[in-house]
């Protein structure tokens, strides 16, 4: 299988934990191939709640109600893919810029399937640049502090979140301990949050192989 034969596979595998209800989607190129498969079975569910305006531009094309999340009470699942993500279902994410409302939408949610090609699942996190979302205003400030902590922060040109922030990618971590780091970064005065979803980590993996989609609980 080609890589996005596996993000196809998984994206398949996704849909069967597709029970009715409220879900969250997440945003990436997996999350893609989620929503284009979600579509076949929209009349299951009672709308979906996007992790941002792309995720919200593609759910509408395919005539699924995209909900705002403070008019609904919770969600069964919310899908997403991982830039990295480890054994212990740890992940880092926010390739995509998407970060903040990933980890607001995965909190509501009751439990978390991430969906992810083997190229994904790693023993230690950190090889992926770690996105730290930042209140323009503090970018140098944070910048700072970063490098106390290790790592090599570079601004993302030319992009800006939906939320009107700025990115900061840390290179040159070798991430131990995600939960701590997870928090410590989260305290940087000026940070929103961090790519770190150690927290809140997923609750299930659907690892897209050569051989076929793995399950991991």
């Amino acid at each position: 299988m080609t890589q996005d034969e596996m993000k196809q596979a998984v994206a398949r595998a996704a849909v069967e934990y597709v029970k009715g209800g409220i879900i969250g989607v997440g945003t990436g190129s997996t999350a893609n191939y989620f929503i284009d498969e979600l579509a076949k079975v929209k009349g299951r569910i009672d709308g979906a709640v996007a992790s941002s305006e792309a995720t919200a531009k593609r759910l509408k094309s395919h005539g699924i109600d995209v909900l705002d999340l403070n008019s609904v009470g919770g969600m069964e699942i919310y899908v997403d893919g991982a830039d990295e993500i480890t054994r212990n279902f740890h992940m880092i994410k926010g390739g995509g810029g998407a970060l903040t409302r990933e980890k607001i939408v995965a909190a509501c949610a009751k439990h978390f399937i991430c969906v992810a090609d083997q190229t994904k699942l790693v023993d230690v996190l950190g090889k992926f640049p770690l996105p730290v979302e930042v209140i323009p205003m503090a970018r140098s400030y944070v910048a700072r502090e970063l490098v106390k902590l290790g790592g090599q922060p570079k601004l993302r040109e030319g992009f800006t979140t939906d939320n009107g922030n700025v990115i900061l990618d840390v290179h040159g971590l070798s991430i131990l301990d995600p939960v701590v780091l997870e928090s410590e970064i989260n305290q940087l005065t000026g940070v929103v949050t961090n790519g770190l979803f150690a927290r809140r980590p997923a609750d299930v993996l659907l690892l897209g192989t050569e051989h076929g989609v793995e399950t991991y609980k």
